[in-house]
């Protein structure tokens, strides 16, 4: 009786695997690094010209969004936190949007500052009046400058998803016909121009 115990006490122990615990950082670490990688052989395995026009490209635009299209349109098939990854990695952007929601919480707690004093009477009523109606309008002009920002932004994020869409499906109709090399060519100087339009 003994023994049938101690041996599924032994079956027991061996299926119950000790937990390791994993740490989050270093799993985002290790995957970070693969995608930057995969990345890094993408761009490594472009020709040189266009390496260099699109490592240009990636250094002077802000959007992550728009890299990743061009990176697309030259038949990049990775996932979009491969590019992400990469750019923030080599060529870090300023958040601007992130600026500008950061000044406009200031002016808010500057807003709410200012109440505190003219309740407390450090600040004449009609000074602090005057004082609160400047500092709305600059917290309305600064909102609107955000959601002018964000729209223009995914605008012109949107138009050159559509515009990588609308080659890609060109260049799959005509393939392996005479006409896809001046096609190709083609299409990248669209590309610039629209890169250039605002």
């Amino acid at each position: 009786m003994k023994k049938a115990e101690s041996s599924s006490e032994r079956k027991q122990q061996k299926s119950v695997k000790p937990s390791v615990a994993k740490n989050p950082a270093t799993q985002t670490k290790r995957h970070a690094h693969i995608d930057i990688e995969l990345f890094d052989r993408w761009v490594d395995d472009l020709d040189s010209a266009t390496q260099e026009t699109f490592l240009a490209f990636a250094s002077d635009n802000n959007s992550i969004v728009e890299i990743y299209i061009y990176a697309r349109f030259l038949r990049y098939e990775g996932s979009i936190t491969s590019c992400d990854t990469w750019v923030k990695t080599n060529f870090p952007k300023p958040d601007f949007r992130k600026k500008l929601v950061f000044q406009v919480e200031e002016m808010e707690e500057d807003v709410r500052k200012l109440r505190e004093e003219v309740e407390l009477g450090t600040v004449k009523r009609d000074v602090g009046v005057a004082r609160n109606a400047q500092m709305q309008k600059e917290i309305r002009g600064s909102i609107a400058q955000i959601e002018e920002f964000t729209t223009a932004k995914d605008r012109k994020g949107l138009l050159m998803a559509g515009a990588d869409r609308a080659c890609r499906e060109l260049m799959f109709i005509f393939k392996d016909d005479p006409i896809e090399i001046p096609l190709e060519e083609a299409t990248m100087a669209v590309w610039a121009r629209m890169q250039l339009e605002e």
